[in-house]
């Protein structure tokens, strides 16, 4: 019945497309109809013959997918099972229990509880091991991170019962929720990073976005005698555009242009231009982007250099400047599609030139001069397109050491943080809070009893010029050569804990505070060694260097 309604639902948008065909005199349209025709033929006959069973739905998916592959990465069709997603994205708003979850050595395993959600309040911890939802077995089965989060979410009100087994236990217990509905806080933190600099992180783009920054921003204000204030957009993804032009509004002028659309459908260019009194349009402000800032972040913090509002710290935002839509389909299914490409207020497109050749966290690469465009501030500096927000101040990003990342990656300090709270019913405030040389050596006896192993680059490198050497037959004399090379590698690894000890005991530092006081302690441990952090506070105490940056 399904895989017949498809068809005729095929058949249906083909003969609406030959009517749009007549009426609009589009070769387009022609040539939609056909395909579609026979496509959905192809689709009958496939089902109907194929030797083995076929899916219609999994087919018909494969297909959307595969064909929507071909446009960018933002254009995305969502199933019915997938509606709750697409909410999110735009409310930041779902039913359920408030826990992030993972699944390590093939185990599912609380990450984070969020803060006064009901996983937190009914006791479940970060490290927690989920066995059963319901009755329903989870451990060791293929079920994937997804399904079980569809098991874990439902509406507000509605039970769920997880059997747990806790680190340090061996008998399992059932903890029964309620759910609830959890609203993700697109500002999940502000506060003074010094007595006088005042600091927002703003993490989401979602609804009444705007409206927490004004607030975080007039708190600070009315509360504290801040000079300066930091909004850090840093690994913000964007959202509503709507939201963006507001939260550029609260430091910038009524009826300023923050951003233009530009796209194929007439209806699709348009200006979006400040609505409403800001809240303050003098005070010095720094704004903190990174390579994961994109979007709506690059669209504030476009406009707030464009317009020399304030000075942008950190590094090259992402380059998404692709508006999308969300368009109801049926059944209960939905697309989020490309519409238009926006432009900030000096006219310059933020999207990168080619957003299929990126680097491997996802952020354009340079650009070489001549594929990109100047543009003029309203100071007159000069600006940049071709792919993503320049900062008017660089900050280079620490690269982490291999040993450093694959004790993140493999869940060695995940594993000690939980063995750590357990032994310790508190700590320190966020800003107190220091990693003791005991608690260094603690963690330096449990990475040895776990058995860690890793690779550095050079090891890497010298399997793969021991692999060449074999190629060419030039092992047997070079034996001995790489032999010691190999020993005096392993040596030196043995050093590795402690010649890395500061940017480990970061990453503890903030695991450790994390599980006190979630988000919010680890941003307000971060004031102290975070270099755009420190570099912002720096430049906005530093009135003369702030001027002479948006005043050339």
């Amino acid at each position: 019945m399904k895989f017949r309604k498809a068809i005729i639902g095929s058949i249906a948008l083909a003969m609406a497309f030959s009517v749009g065909a007549i009426t609009q005199h589009n070769d387009n349209y022609f040539e939609i109809s056909k395909n579609l025709d026979i496509f959905g033929k192809m689709y009958r006959e496939v089902n109907t013959l194929y030797v083995d069973g076929v899916d219609p739905t999994k087919m018909m998916r494969t297909g959307i997918d595969a064909m929507l592959a071909e446009l960018d990465p933002y254009t995305n069709f969502y199933g019915e099972s997938e509606i709750e997603d697409a909410k999110f994205m735009q409310t930041g708003q779902y039913g359920g229990i408030g826990a992030s979850v993972g699944k390590r050595d093939g185990k599912f395993i609380v990450l984070e509880p969020y803060q006064d959600y009901p996983a937190a309040k009914t006791g479940l911890v970060a490290g927690d091991e989920i066995l059963k939802v319901d009755g329903q077995n989870v451990a060791d089965t293929k079920m994937t991170v997804r399904e079980l989060r569809d098991l874990l979410r439902g509406q507000k009100g509605t039970k769920v019962r997880l059997t747990v087994k806790r680190i340090g236990q061996e008998e399992s217990e059932e903890v029964n929720l309620e759910r609830d509905r959890i609203k993700i806080d697109n500002v999940p933190y502000y506060g003074l990073a010094t007595d006088n600099i005042g600091y927002i992180s703003l993490t989401g783009f979602t609804a009444n976005a705007s409206q927490e920054v004004r607030n975080a921003f007039v708190a600070l204000k009315n509360e504290h005698q801040i000079t300066g204030v930091i909004l850090d957009l840093r690994g913000n993804p964007g959202g509503l555009l709507g939201e963006a032009v507001k939260i550029s509004n609260v430091f910038i002028p009524r009826d300023e242009n923050i951003v233009e659309t530009r796209g194929k459908e007439p209806t699709s260019i348009r200006q979006y231009k400040t609505p409403l009194v800001p809240a303050d349009i003098d005070i010095p402000l720094a704004v903190l982007v990174n390579g994961g800032s994109a979007s709506a972040s690059e669209i504030v913090s476009g406009s707030i250099q464009d317009l020399d509002r304030g000075v942008v710290i950190g590094e090259k935002s992402y380059g998404k400047g692709l508006v999308q839509n969300i368009r109801p389909l049926s059944y209960n299914t939905q697309m989020k599609v490309t519409t238009a490409k926006y432009y900030t207020p000096s006219g310059r497109c933020i999207q990168a030139i080619d957003y299929s050749s990126r680097k491997d966290d996802g952020s354009v690469g340079k650009l070489p001069d001549s594929l990109k465009t100047a543009f003029q501030t309203r100071n007159g500096r000069t600006v940049y397109d071709g792919g993503g927000i320049e900062p008017d101040i660089a900050v280079e990003r620490e690269t982490l050491h291999t040993l450093t990342r694959e004790l993140n990656r493999k869940g060695v300090i995940f594993d000690f943080v939980t063995e750590f709270v357990t032994q310790n019913e508190s700590i320190a405030s966020p800003r107190e809070f220091k990693v003791s040389d005991k608690i260094y050596s603690d963690f330096k006896a449990f990475v040895k009893k776990q058995n860690f192993t890793y690779k550095t680059n050079a090891e890497k490198k010298l399997e793969s010029l021991e692999k060449t050497f074999a190629e060419e037959e030039y092992q047997k004399d070079l034996n001995n050569a790489l032999a010691q090379m190999r020993k005096q590698l392993e040596q030196s690894k043995d050093y590795d804990l402690d010649k890395h000890r500061d940017e480990i005991t970061r990453l503890l530092r903030e695991e450790i505070i994390q599980r006190y006081y979630y988000k919010q302690g680890v941003i307000e441990s971060s004031f102290s060694y975070d270099e755009d952090i420190k570099t912002a506070i720096e430049v906005l105490n530093d009135k003369e260097r702030y001027n002479k940056i948006l005043k050339p």
